[in-house]
């Protein structure tokens, strides 16, 4: 079976790039556009009502409509069933330090990338990185 990763981002040109890198991967993609429908398909998740495979790795952008990218990164770790999941957050933005660290601290994230991504090859081996650091 192949591994799964939850993308969450809501810019359309990026959202199908990565999708795109995961077909190429052999990997399948759960997928939204906001935090809202993230945050639905974590609790649909926690109530056994999801029929997708549950995913390794989640790619939260930082900011989006509904809710925030550390805010669903809150909610996987407090997710009875996905709480394990390896959490990247990625952003535009550049943030200070002191934000840095709040952002990864609330979404108890494994990483912290800024856009634009690294290319195609060193981003998939810093998300494999943080899959294989989540499950040590």
């Amino acid at each position: 079976m192949p591994a799964t990763w939850m993308v969450v981002e809501d810019e359309p040109d990026l959202y199908d790039t990565l999708l795109a890198l995961f077909e190429i991967w052999s990997i399948d993609g759960v997928a939204f556009t906001n935090g809202t429908d993230a945050i639905k398909w974590i609790d649909d998740v926690d109530s056994g009502n999801a029929d997708s495979n549950l995913p390794e790795l989640a790619i939260l952008d930082i900011r989006l409509p509904g809710a925030s990218g550390p805010e669903i990164g809150r909610r996987l770790r407090e997710s009875p069933v996905l709480q394990d999941i390896a959490i990247v957050l990625i952003t535009a933005f550049r943030l200070t330090p002191s934000e840095e660290r709040d952002v990864i601290r609330i979404a108890d994230a494994d990483d912290l990338m800024y856009k634009p991504l690294p290319s195609p090859a060193e981003f998939r081996q810093s998300l494999l990185h943080a899959v294989t650091h989540r499950r040590k």
